[in-house]
């Protein structure tokens, strides 16, 4: 069987330092099946405000990088948190930067609801965005593992079989949905 090795660039939609979302992406990290690997991009606060102006002259270093990463990527995995029904404005600020980009189009993108309240409108809202930048959303590769709470940490997510077992199984699918999709 070829081993075939996917790039999984994993973006948090949060800039807390003790965010369930980067929680849930940095346990995925630790429980990726082999073939899978998953890079956590950090960059989202350090990122300017898009700005069409600047994108037509030279892109900025941070936007530069952030386009090399997503075109070095097999895939995305974001897990992104919901701020008053929709999508936080420096999630919303990075996806901007990506809209003009080459890299973005046709990309696989896997979504994680790292919410355990229930919240959909941010992922609704995200979703459509994602169409709209003619991202290909793998909704067999998405869900929900509902996290304790905003606060949580890697290790505590790590020490919930439940999670664990849920964040694996999202991962199973996504390198599933991966290699059904991969060129000939």
């Amino acid at each position: 069987m070829n081993a075939t090795r996917r790039r999984v660039l994993c973006f948090s939609g949060s800039l807390r330092r003790r965010s369930a979302n980067t929680a849930a992406l940095l346990a995925a990290q630790a429980l990726a099946p082999p073939g899978l690997d998953l890079v956590f991009y950090g960059g989202l606060g350090a990122l300017p405000l898009f700005n069409p102006d600047v994108e037509a002259l030279a892109l900025p270093p941070e936007v530069l990088a952030l386009r090399e990463a997503v075109g070095q990527a097999d895939a995305l995995l974001i897990a992104c948190p919901e701020y008053a029904h929709g999508v936080p404005g420096a999630f919303k600020n990075l996806l901007d930067w990506l809209v003009g980009s080459l890299e973005f189009p046709g990309k696989p993108v896997a979504l994680l609801n790292a919410s355990g309240r229930g919240s959909h409108h941010a992922q609704d809202a995200l979703e459509e965005i994602l169409r709209t930048m003619s991202a290909r959303v793998l909704g067999g590769a998405s869900g929900t593992v509902a996290l304790p709470g905003a606060g949580c940490s890697r290790d505590e997510v790590l020490s919930s079989p439940e999670r664990c077992a849920e964040l694996h199984s999202l991962l199973l699918a996504l390198q599933r949905a991966l290699a059904v999709s991969a060129p000939a």
